[in-house]
């Protein structure tokens, strides 16, 4: 079984509190455009994550 790439740590730390900041937001605030922001660089970190595994 082979490891992450290094850095991917980070980029799991990413996905997760961006995760956790847009449930936060969008359940708790009336920032959208900060939730939206939030899930963007949630899905940016999970995109480059799943770029550097398979490619």
């Amino acid at each position: 079984m082979e490891s992450l790439p290094e850095g991917s740590e980070l980029l799991l730390v990413i996905v997760a509190v961006s995760g956790v900041l847009t449930w936060y937001l969008s359940n708790f605030t009336e920032r959208s455009t900060l939730a939206r922001t939030a899930a963007l660089v949630g899905v940016s970190a999970m995109l480059t994550l799943v770029a550097w595994v398979y490619l």
